[in-house]
């Protein structure tokens, strides 16, 4: 194994969703680049929204959660996965944020608040930047595989820069907002996620990491 491989391998373990703020990442140009070399091999399409259309996106997540406040089906999913008495696949207490952490991030999806005092003050308001993942033809089976495989090379890739992220959906489930985003990066392609990238304190300050599954539960071989 090449020492690239070995770092690489050593990063999926590192790899987490952040919800708390972000402060902006250093040197965007170049980690842009790198991020966007390791989507090439899955065929996506890429953008970043601009920070002028920041606030149009952020309300296009305010839309979303207004348009599903009533899903029935849609609250109590969520409900499950973020129950303190669900199995091991659901999100730890400790990554859910507090009302007050909430407000500081414009962008992104409404979970049940955590009681706790807000972490990460010295951050202040996100500045992350938001990096997008299209598809080309809508919504075609092997597009949106492609795409599933270039969300796991972008937070990897942005983890071996010392990023953090928080890969964001909801927005792009209903298409009302889908269609904002599209508006806001001209994009002719539908986007099927968005991905939260900055910078945190080196101390994740007691974030739980979601345990992974063993592999023989994720991987099937056929011979």
């Amino acid at each position: 194994m090449t020492d690239a491989r070995r770092r690489r391998a050593e990063a999926i373990l590192l790899r987490c969703t952040d919800r708390l703020p972000f402060d902006a990442p250093n040197d965007w140009a170049e980690t842009e680049s790198r991020l966007q070399l390791a989507v090439v091999p899955h065929l996506a399409m890429t953008d970043v929204v601009l920070e002028r259309d920041r606030p149009a996106l952020a309300e296009a997540s305010r839309l979303t959660e207004t348009m599903r406040a009533s899903g029935r089906s849609y609250q109590a999913e969520l409900q499950w996965w973020t129950s303190p008495f669900a199995s091991n696949d659901s999100v730890p207490a400790s990554a859910l944020v507090s009302a007050s952490e909430a407000g500081r991030t414009d962008v992104a999806r409404a979970f049940p608040s955590a009681a706790r005092s807000d972490r990460r003050l010295d951050t202040g308001a996100d500045r992350s930047r938001i990096f997008v993942l299209s598809t080309a033809h809508e919504d075609a089976r092997l597009d949106v595989l492609r795409c599933g495989e270039a969300l796991s090379a972008v937070p990897l890739e942005a983890t071996l820069a010392g990023l953090a992220t928080c890969t964001l959906t909801h927005m792009t489930e209903v298409m009302p907002s889908r269609d904002i985003i599209r508006q806001l990066t001209g994009q002719i392609g539908s986007p099927q996620l968005l991905i939260r990238i900055g910078v945190a304190p080196s101390n994740p300050q007691s974030l739980q990491v979601t345990p992974r599954r063993p592999l023989a539960e994720v991987l099937v071989a056929h011979r």
